[in-house]
């Protein structure tokens, strides 16, 4: 079925059934033979006009709907429009999928589709010996070979001879296949996308309904007709195509995983902080208002949040990073939930805005959707560089909370931690996510609202001094009369209460200038900061109250843990679980909350002889644990704009444990 937003939805019973069907959705008996695999790694690459992205999004859609588990990683270029054919504007998308527990979008390719020569040169280094590689051999005339610096034709001078290739006239079967749908002749080579699906669909038996289906609805308006028959031709073709052409002597089948019972939807990091942030202001029944300026990769967070005002989303694009962040904090102050969200070069530009929320002590989630920088940077790259900066990139000592999740369906969860803990302990929150996490995706199972963790927010409606001499606490000798309202007085965690402006009787000062301790007013008094200064970096600490140990898997007896944060999860839970399977001594602990850490942390490194901490940046983390914790831990580092490789972790452990 399909949900609101389009997103498509399978329910997975106790104890689910498998059929076996063939590709067109009906039983029948097989003429040709038909492998079983446990799972396949298939990339789609193509010039970013191509519609790699689409065709990549489908066939993940479709292995959803079959009950497969699922991990993308979609590529976009850096560029808004290079030029087309050339290297940098290839565009790519990736999907494992699996009848067994995935953690990632897999590490070298079973399959490789490219439709021009560009393609074939950036992504040829991925696919594994003897894999196959379905080639458009219309995008390798002269002019793409010349784009792609090829100074032969590699489809023709023997360099392709270790992979099984598959060489399709892909762009002009396509035009053949909706000559008659009245089409442009852009038009018509913009379906070729449906006809490379087509055929991927036939050779891992994949179903054409669910693409139909979406085709109709897509473009179902009566002036959209035409281009709907042709993608539906065009799919059709492709999908016939492999079905009468021998090809390959094989197809291959992927069952259904094992999932747990429940509803599943397949959802991007990005779509589920959307829906983790709805549902916590739903939860709290505070208005979400939510701030931002456009930036890669948090873009899609501003306009997925757009779409929910019928939930009371209220959605500000900015003039600028500064003006974005000063709404959000304008938002909290009159009772609202304020968000702001941006990548790291905003952060750098939201710093001044954000120490005045740690000032005001109000509630505000920053959202950092990290890419590569610094400056400008890989736009469309992942990393997880900002993490120093989250912690320190602001003047004076002025500590903040800092979340990150671990996977695309993680981040709906720490969206939510990320509400709790900003409204909870009046304080600025830094929710960390990636590229990786923000554009990959992954089964999702859907939460009973019911089962949702409540957040729980109440705002004074009366003055709080009891009218005690005040002398003592505050350190100037001004007091608190009865019926005062004194704005930082603080409960056992040291949290002040949050006044809505307008309340009678709550008048209060705030702004960015140091607080007297419990009464609020403007303080210049040495001894007043040094208390207010250790007193918010105590209420920081505090969270660590109310958050989950820091967790172990692996053997009591393990020499070697591996300790990540963030998006780097899957790729260092495979890894880890193929080494155990080896029998290493090797366990892992991953990092959601990192600031204040889990209250275990110490005891939990303090067991190891050695850790490794595997990170997308020069050692962030490894370097706080370091300086924390006193352990010897030692960094992997990398800086390429693209995740953590199972097969780089698994060698990197057992060179730790042979050391």
């Amino acid at each position: 079925m399909s949900s609101e937003n389009g997103s498509a939805t399978t329910t997975v019973s106790a104890s689910p059934t498998v059929e076996s069907e063939s590709s067109n959705g009906h039983l029948h008996h097989r003429t040709k033979k038909v492998e079983t695999l446990e799972s396949v790694t298939i990339r789609f690459a193509g010039d970013s006009g191509d519609g790699m992205q689409l065709a990549g999004t489908r066939f993940t859609d479709t292995s959803a709907l079959l009950g497969n588990d699922v991990a993308t990683l979609p590529d976009f270029p850096a560029e808004i429009r290079a030029p087309a054919g050339t290297l940098a504007g290839v565009s790519g998308f990736q999907v494992h999928f699996s009848s067994t527990d995935i953690h990632t979008p897999g590490d070298t390719l079973d399959t490789l589709v490219v439709m021009n020569a560009a393609a074939l040169k950036t992504n040829l280094k991925d696919l594994k010996p003897g894999g196959i590689l379905i080639v458009n051999s219309d995008g390798f005339e002269t002019s793409d070979l010349k784009k792609a610096a090829y100074k032969t034709n590699p489809l023709d001078d023997g360099s392709l001879a270790g992979y099984r290739v598959i060489r399709v006239a892909v762009a002009k079967l396509t035009v053949e296949a909706v000559k008659d749908c009245g089409l442009t002749p852009r038009e018509q080579d913009r379906c070729k996308n449906f006809f490379a699906l087509g055929l991927v669909y036939w050779l891992y038996e994949r179903p054409l309904e669910p693409t139909l289906k979406w085709i109709s609805e897509k473009f179902k308006k009566p002036e959209l007709r035409h281009i709907m028959e042709a993608n539906i031709r065009a799919l059709k073709a492709g999908y016939n195509y492999g079905e009468t052409v021998e090809l390959l002597p094989v197809q291959y089948h992927v069952a259904k995983a094992k999932l747990a019972p429940g509803t599943y939807r397949k959802i991007t990091g990005n779509d589920a902080a959307v829906l983790g942030f709805v549902a916590a202001s739903q939860v709290a029944k505070k208005t979400l208002v939510y701030a931002s300026y456009p930036i890669t990769p948090a873009s899609p967070i501003l306009e997925g949040l757009a779409a929910m005002r019928h939930f009371g989303v209220k959605t500000f694009q900015a003039e600028d990073e500064i003006a974005a962040c000063g709404v959000a904090i304008g938002a909290s102050y009159g009772g609202a939930l304020g968000v702001t969200g941006t990548s790291g070069p905003g952060v750098c530009l939201k710093s001044e805005a954000i120490n005045l929320a740690v000032m005001t002590e109000l509630p505000l989630v920053i959202i950092d959707v990290q890419r590569g920088g610094p400056s400008t940077g890989l736009p469309t790259k992942t990393e997880q560089s900002d993490l120093l900066q989250a912690l320190f990139g602001r003047n004076g000592d002025s500590p903040v909370a800092v979340v990150a999740p671990q996977s695309p369906a993680d981040c709906f969860d720490m969206a939510f931690e990320a509400v709790r803990i900003a409204t909870r302990f009046m304080c600025p929150v830094f929710y960390l996510s990636d590229g990786y996490l923000a554009n990959g995706s992954e089964p999702w199972r859907i939460p009973d609202p019911a089962q949702l963790p409540r957040i729980s927010i109440t705002h004074p409606t009366q003055p709080n001094s009891e009218g005690t001499q005040l002398t003592h606490e505050v350190g100037d000798g001004e007091g608190g009369g009865a019926g005062q309202f004194l704005p930082y007085k603080r409960d056992e965690f040291l949290v002040r209460p949050w006044a809505i402006p307008g309340t009678p009787g709550l008048e209060h000062r705030i702004g960015g200038l140091e607080k007297q301790d419990v009464t609020g007013n403007i303080s210049y008094d040495p001894a007043n900061h040094q208390r207010m200064t250790e007193t918010r970096a105590k209420k920081i600490d505090n969270i660590a109250q109310t958050i989950p140990d820091l967790e172990v898997h692996g053997p009591a007896d393990a020499e070697l843990l591996v300790v990540g944060w963030g998006g780097t999860y899957g790729s260092i839970t495979t890894a880890v679980q193929r080494a155990q399977r080896k029998g290493l001594k090797v366990a892992q602990a991953h990092f959601r909350y990192l600031n204040p850490m889990p209250k275990n942390t110490a005891a939990v490194l303090q067991r190891f002889k050695k850790i490794l901490v595997p990170e997308l940046n020069t050692g962030q983390l490894c370097w706080l644990l370091r300086a924390k914790y006193l352990v010897p831990a030692i960094g992997l580092n990398k800086i390429q704009g693209k995740p953590f490789l199972v097969s780089e972790l698994e060698a990197a452990i057992e060179k730790c444990l042979s050391e």
